[in-house]
């Protein structure tokens, strides 16, 4: 099997990167981000402190999230609930970043991020990919860009979707997001001493994904 690990801070366009790249490499897309987020939208839903460990690992017998494409389109099932939609706004990725710094949650689905790998060609996203995941993946990238351009896109991200967040409170969670990614004690964001770093700042999205294409291309992949 070949692993693609893509990881970069928030808002770098990496989920929507890899799901192009992943299509065009006829891979399975593997949005890790997007299982953290369903584990921090189970514990607000029910009471839980997403920050507080003992009360996420009382939770976690209850969960059961998986990927699931329908469509040809990836979504995110919770406990037999499509919650692809409910985990996308500001609230579930502060509720993401928070869970994500937790250890009994990581190993919960280390397993299954890993098991994918095993069974299928995959492009997989996240903070944590190349250097704790898939530590032996065929080809690492690290995606960043500047705050004020990842918080840019988010913004008219939000804003297609009818959401009416403004860009200066967008811009300091996404500042803080890349504080608490990066300084926590668990997997903290960091580039793989063997990662790629691509940045992506001022591009376009075909302009990225031509820029990754290119980029695996060069390592024998595609």
């Amino acid at each position: 099997m070949i692993s693609v690990a893509i990881d970069g801070p928030a808002g770098a366009g990496k989920s929507t990167i890899s799901k192009r790249v992943a299509k065009q490499l006829g891979f399975m897309y593997v949005d890790t981000g997007a299982l953290y987020r369903a584990v921090g939208y189970y514990a607000l839903q029910n009471g839980a402190d997403p920050a507080d460990e003992r009360q996420m690992a009382d939770c976690l017998p209850r969960i059961q999230v998986e990927l699931v494409y329908r469509d040809g389109e990836q979504r995110i099932i919770l406990n037999a609930q499509d919650v692809s939609e409910a985990i996308r706004t500001p609230e579930m990725s502060t509720a993401a970043s928070q869970v994500s710094a937790l250890r009994p949650v990581r190993d919960f689905l280390f397993n299954l991020q890993q098991s994918m790998a095993e069974r299928y060609d995959v492009v997989m996203d996240g903070r944590d990919i190349g250097t704790v995941v898939l530590p032996n993946a065929n080809a690492k990238i690290f995606l960043t860009a500047t705050p004020e351009d990842r918080a840019r896109r988010r913004y008219e991200e939000y804003r297609s979707q009818g959401r009416d967040v403004p860009f200066e409170e967008i811009l300091a969670d996404m500042k803080q997001r890349d504080y608490n990614d990066s300084n926590r004690e668990i997997s903290p964001l960091r580039q793989a001493e063997d990662a790629i770093l691509l940045d992506t700042t001022g591009n376009e999205l075909e302009q990225s994904v031509a820029l990754v294409i290119d980029t695996l291309k060069e390592r024998g992949i595609g």
